[in-house]
């Protein structure tokens, strides 16, 4: 991702780009079919920015992970 698309993201999220860089390195061995591993980082994800996710929300985030629904153009929808 480029700088524009870190810039989009702390804008909406008051999250800078060293904290995603972070968490990304952090989550790099992470197994993103685990169920327990995705909402772990869902619910801090959820932390860092500040707004809650509801339950629903949540399990249909996993979901979509999951089964490799997630966009390849998500950087876009900045």
């Amino acid at each position: 991702m480029n700088d524009s698309v870190f810039k989009k993201v702390e804008k909406k999220t008051n999250i800078n780009k060293d904290t995603i860089l972070s968490l990304a390195n952090k989550l790099k061995s992470s197994n993103f079919k685990d169920e327990n591993v995705l909402s772990e980082v869902i619910n801090e994800l959820s932390y860092m920015t500040g707004r809650e996710i509801s339950d629903e929300k949540k399990e249909k985030i996993i979901k979509a992970i999951k089964s490799d629904k997630i966009p390849n153009d998500i950087e876009n929808k900045w």
